[in-house]
């Protein structure tokens, strides 16, 4: 199982560019450590600094040499497909074939009125765009037809990457229809897990893979990646009380946007619970996570939100430690235990 860390770089208390230069240090260590893959997000609003992950990670791709570099996502329904291929597609050869797409409909909605696309397209919008970014990476010259892009005429597109074809996941929340396609597609499908018990998302990849079956893909093709908040410290209490100042007033401050009430130090302490899901505690309580939920899922993926809000860069740099050094090689040791039987 492949084990990294996502973030969507907060706009902290210190300068952007301060805050950009810690990122590309924080996704050096991880690729020091042997983790297996670092993931940007994107968002358009003042709170969050990666508008344009690509750029983010082709930084990252000069310092790193292993690890594997992918968005988190890419808000696909409000790009233009061309033009997220061709970035990642240059990022691919910077990075000499460790690019990677996680393409998403977005989890907020400022980029669709910024990019002149309507809201009631939501869904609309992602399918069609889909369509096109897969016709992409498997042909160099295309012809296609839609309703919300100009019409593509016989024209090649460049550069081409490393890789064929560029790995592209589908980011999806707990909409059924959405796994459903992921499944049909034979894409793999990443799960975002912050709230609630990660048991009721077990229907929800099933109801993928048995898709995935449907329409004849091979099962190693459908692979599925859990993404959840956590961070790791040396001891337990530790691990919740450096981290939960900043969750709780992200949760917080977003909540009110959506209606949610504000997070107490009681509901996080529950969702750090075994069965909650949050990652949040010492090396051994996330490594005991991270097996009971791959017992749930059988995941070929498992990626950490550890900068949720202010969180300072010295601590980010220890729970990444603990993270490659610590948790990654007992989940390993104990997946291929599993796996052999």
């Amino acid at each position: 199982m492949e084990l990294g860390v996502f973030t969507f770089v907060p706009a902290g208390d210190i300068p952007p560019a301060q805050a950009m230069r810690e990122l590309v240090e924080q996704a050096a260590f991880a690729d020091e450590l042997g983790l297996d893959v670092f993931g940007v997000g994107e968002h358009h609003r003042p709170d969050y600094l990666a508008s344009a992950p690509a750029v983010v990670l082709a930084a990252m791709a000069q310092r790193t040499k292993r690890i594997r570099l992918t968005s988190a996502v890419t808000v696909l329904s409000s790009d233009d497909p061309v033009r997220v291929f061709q970035d990642f597609a240059t990022l691919d050869l910077l990075s000499e074939g460790r690019a990677e797409i996680m393409a998403g409909r977005g989890s907020f909605i400022e980029s669709f009125p910024l990019f002149g696309q309507d809201l009631n397209d939501y869904d609309e919008l992602f399918a069609e765009k889909l369509d096109l970014l897969l016709q992409l990476r498997e042909s160099e010259r295309i012809t296609w037809r839609g309703k919300h892009r100009p019409p593509i005429d016989d024209r090649g597109v460049y550069p081409r990457p490393v890789q064929h074809p560029l790995p592209v996941w589908i980011a999806v929340g707990g909409t059924p229809q959405s796994a459903v396609r992921a499944g049909t597609l034979g894409l793999p499908m990443a799960v975002a897990i912050i709230g609630g018990e990660p048991e009721r998302f077990g229907g929800f990849v099933q109801l993928y893979r048995e898709a995935g079956r449907r329409a004849g893909h091979d099962a190693s093709r459908l692979k599925v990646s859990i993404n959840s908040h956590g961070y790791i410290a040396d001891d337990s209490q530790r691990a919740a009380d450096e981290w939960y100042p900043s969750h709780a007033e992200v949760m917080t401050r977003i909540g009110r946007e959506r209606g949610w009430p504000p997070e107490t130090r009681a509901h996080f302490e529950q969702a750090r619970g075994p069965r909650g899901a949050l990652l949040v505690g010492n090396p051994q309580e996330v490594i005991d996570k991270i097996l009971f939920e791959h017992e749930i899922f059988g995941m070929n993926r498992f990626m950490l939100q550890m900068s949720v809000g202010s969180v300072p860069h010295q601590l980010i740099m220890r729970s990444i430690e603990l993270y490659g050094s610590v948790v990654a090689p007992a989940v390993r040791q104990a997946v291929r235990r599993a796996v052999s039987g």
